[in-house]
């Protein structure tokens, strides 16, 4: 039975990269990323599991759409354009509170759960790893160093971490900014000497990195103060080991820190749709994975953890049935209510395109 979902699910997943055929009608919207990230495809198939599980028998719909990312899904939330999105968990947390690249607080930004993880992806020439932390950016001297693509999700997290670690990056880097893919290519060519790289691991840059220079390159390892220095603000990192072996030529566990993609609604979408595609997700887990590897280090237990905006009552719902933990401040004033059971759901107009 797996099997022959997984194989629906591929196919459906063609005819939406391919067509607009699954746009024909789509009371709720995903919005995604690019469609070279892990983004667009995981989108794609969380949008087609809800759809080949739920429009049957409860007529709710859900269709990706592919995006500039994290910082354009706020404002399409924000503006009704979509329902749902794919965001970093900063971003989130940005959105509730106003704060970093968001300017006001997006009071209609709810959670689903956190979803994968992006792993932090620091990268130094290792004649400059002299410690093989993150410290070693304080002993830099106009280096060029890739921060991420201009505007990207990864240039604002960047910039993040390091001003929680007190790091005069501006003054002590000469910052570039690209892609994933050109970043890699520019370290192999001696024009950088360095990258910041977040994303679901392994990532494909820093394995081909890896495969043509071999220790030449290191991999930052995070300590206890570090992390405690970037969770100051928000609580949102955690650790996250990376095995020897886990690139080409890593010969050592490098000790970096993650924070959980989020997969967010707004506050108006009725409680009962969220509520069947939180379940959906959670009990066709194994499909996902199976659809794309980033998604493997998806966890019920973790779902409720490292979220920067509170939950929406269709999840809060879920996840009390599955007894998980719920922080207070994930709760907003009214949403921790007995489940209602199921109810019709009708498209009504703060879901009409």
């Amino acid at each position: 039975m797996k099997t022959r979902l997984t194989v629906l699910l591929l196919a459906l997943m063609s005819l939406a990269s391919c067509s607009d055929e699954l746009a024909s009608n789509r009371p709720f919207i995903l919005t995604t990323a690019t469609t070279g990230g892990a983004y667009y495809p995981i989108g794609v198939a969380i949008a087609t599991i809800a759809k080949s599980q739920l429009s049957d028998e409860y007529d709710i719909s859900l269709s990706a759409i592919s995006s500039a990312g994290s910082l354009e899904n706020i404002k399409l939330l924000r503006d009704n354009q979509a329902q749902f999105a794919l965001l970093q968990g900063p971003f989130a947390a940005w959105g509730w509170n106003g704060e970093g690249p968001i300017g006001r607080p997006q009071t209609e930004l709810r959670s689903v759960g956190a979803v994968w993880h992006n792993v932090e992806h620091f990268v130094l020439m290792s004649d400059l790893a002299e410690t093989g932390t993150m410290q070693d950016f304080r002993n830099l001297d106009g280096e060029r160093f890739v921060l991420g693509a201009r505007n990207s999700g990864a240039e604002q997290t960047g910039r993040y971490i390091f001003d929680a670690l007190d790091i005069d990056y501006e003054n002590r880097l000469s910052l570039a900014y690209m892609g994933y893919g050109g970043s890699a290519n520019a370290i192999q060519d001696g024009n950088i000497v360095g990258m910041n790289v977040p994303a679901g691991a392994p990532v494909s840059a820093i394995t081909q990195a890896f495969a043509q220079m071999g220790d030449s390159i290191s991999l930052l390892n995070f300590t206890q103060a570090d992390l405690d220095a970037i969770n100051s603000r928000y609580d949102l990192w955690d650790w996250y080991d990376l095995p020897a072996g886990t690139y080409p030529n890593q010969t050592e566990l490098v000790r970096s820190i993650s924070s959980p993609n989020v997969l967010a609604v707004r506050a108006d979408v009725p409680e009962d749709v969220v509520y069947h595609i939180t379940r959906t997700i959670w009990e066709n887990l194994a499909a996902l994975q199976e659809i794309h590897g980033a998604t493997r280090d998806m966890r019920l237990d973790r779902a409720a953890r490292g979220l920067g905006a509170p939950l929406h009552p269709g999840a809060i719902r879920y996840y009390r049935e599955q007894g998980l933990e719920i922080a207070p401040h994930l709760i907003m004033p009214g949403d921790d209510r007995p489940a209602n059971g199921d109810v019709p759901y009708a498209t009504n107009s703060a879901t009409e395109q």
